[in-house]
This record gives C-alpha cells, structure tokens and sequence, in this order.
C-alpha cells in the first residue's frame, strides 16, 4: 500500500464516567470499524486531582474518563492490545504522569514501547494562552514539556511527544493570523527548550524537530483559512531549515490535525452547521501542499 492509498486514522474523541464505561465505549468503536483511540480526559485528571479529592466533587467523569491511578489505566485499556493501536490522549497539565501509567500498561501487556504509536498532547503552554487549566508556572512547565519529548524520542520513538495546540486558541478569541503566530512561537520554544537541555544528540535533533505536530482551528473565514494552512507549511518548512538546520525535506513537512471551529455551530437552524462544517473542512484539504492528515468533524446537532 502506498502513501496515497493509505487511509486515514478513524478515531472518535471519548472518554466518560468511568474507566470501565469508557473501556466498553472504545471496544465496542473499534468492533464497529474504528481505527484508533482518542481520550477525552474528565478536569480532575487533567488538573492532577484524584476522583475523590474534594475540589473533584461535580467534576468527576463529567467531561472525560478519571484516571487517578494505575488500576483506572489498567481497566481503561483493558482486552485492547496497546502495541496494536495508535492513541490520542489529550492530556496537558499532567501528561508526564498520564504517559507513564500508559507506558506501564503497555509494559503490563508484554507490548514493545518501541513500537508504540500514538500522540500526547503535552501542550501546556496552550493552558496559559486559552484554557486555564494550568498546573505548574510557566518555566518549569516548559522544562517538562521538553523532558517528555526527549523521553519519547529515545524510549518511545514512533510516539508524537508534543501537540501544538493552536485550535483553543481561536476558540479563545484569537484571529487565524494570530494562531498562526503563536503556535509557530510554541513550537520553537520548545524545540529550544530540549536543544538547551542536551538530552537529544545534535545529530539526532532534525529527527527530534520531526516528531512535533499540531492541532489546528478551521474557522468559517474559507480565504484566511485556506492562506493560513499554506502560511503554516511555508513558515514551518523555513523554521525547520534555518533555525534548526534541517536538510532532509521529509522531517521539514508540517505534521498537523484539525477540528473545525466548534463555537461558530449553533443550536438554532442546525441544519446550517452542515454546510458549515463542510465550508471549514474544505480550507483544509484543498490545497495540495497544505492538506490535513487528520480531521475532526463534529456532530451537526450536538
């Protein structure tokens, strides 16, 4: 199968109630015909409080799965062969700990971490710029986001340590140009960041660069959209080339998902979010040179 004829990645974005419940929600998905898992994660876990604590209480299971320890990840996966999947877990705040019990279960099932595939989204400067749901300042949360990345390099070398988050941030009133701007501005800060620390081999560091990827917004602005995508391939091809001294054109290609924009959707005449579902998704596959790997549609009606 060639490149071209690969299809793309099917996976719907769930977690809830408990990690028995979301277990049986994903087994059921991949029965039906998806291709990989994507985590949603309830507040509690992913601002590192335990289901029972009581700053959890309202939250728990509300908007994703709690994983407050090794048993919940253990039954969260439970008959779904890790070494065989390719996982999403939107984690930010807390992904060191969420990727280690991950990591561990995998380990339980006998799995090869080198053949590990899947994304973290390890994105924590993105909970400063949009959601709040931040944990640690600013500093030492850039340190651990390159500490995962490197980890992830050398142990986990087919996992994506790193998702620039810049879908959240129109979602936060940002235009597209300035989504743009500082998603790029995420991305070299903590690909500087690992550089500074030394834990990646300078010869090893184009093939550290390539592993970064992003989450883009496709808003209902089709033109901007479009030139944004275009913009996104152009700048990061130089940034990679330039300022990191990538020669291989292969580990200078964009590495981007994208979700249409949720909030432009309304709960009046729903049948208008079709077209305008399709109106966003179309600025991001069009372009030859700028198409999405993946994309994320939402539910017209939800």
């Amino acid at each position: 199968m060639t490149p071209r004829d690969k299809p793309w990645l099917f996976r719907t974005y769930a977690g809830h109630s408990t990690a028995q419940k979301s277990n049986a929600l994903y087994r059921g998905n991949l029965a039906k015909g998806q291709t990989g898992l994507s985590v949603a994660f309830d507040l509690p876990t992913q601002t590192g409080y335990d289901s029972d604590h009581v700053l959890a209480k309202g939250e728990v299971g509300k908007v994703g799965v709690p994983v407050s320890h090794l048993g919940d990840m253990r039954m969260l996966f439970d008959q779904i062969p890790l070494d065989q999947m390719n996982t999403s877990m939107t984690i930010n705040a807390t992904a060191a700990w969420l990727l280690a019990l991950y990591v561990a279960v995998a380990e339980e099932q006998g799995a090869d971490l080198s053949q590990l595939q899947g994304t973290v989204q390890n994105d924590i400067i993105k909970e400063y710029l949009s959601r709040g749901t931040y944990v640690f300042p600013p500093e030492p949360s850039l340190r651990l986001i390159a500490d995962i990345a490197a980890w992830c390099y050398t142990e986990v070398p087919k996992w994506n340590p790193m998702n620039v988050c810049s879908y959240h941030l129109q979602e936060a009133g940002a235009t597209p140009e300035q989504e743009l701007a500082f998603a790029l501005v995420t991305a070299i800060a903590v690909l500087d960041q690992v550089k500074a620390q030394g834990e990646v081999a300078e010869a090893d560091f184009p093939e550290m660069v390539s592993r970064i990827s992003f989450f883009v917004n496709a808003g209902i602005r089709f033109v901007t959209e479009l030139c944004k995508m275009r913009a996104f391939v152009d700048l990061w091809d130089e940034i990679c080339e330039t300022r990191y001294g990538v020669t291989d054109p292969k580990l200078r290609r964009f590495r981007y998902g994208v979700q249409v924009n949720s909030l432009g959707l309304t709960e009046q005449q729903p049948e208008n979010n079709v077209y305008r579902i399709l109106i966003e998704m179309m600025a991001v596959t069009l372009s030859k040179r700028a198409r999405a790997r993946a994309v994320q549609l939402p539910a017209w009606n939800e």
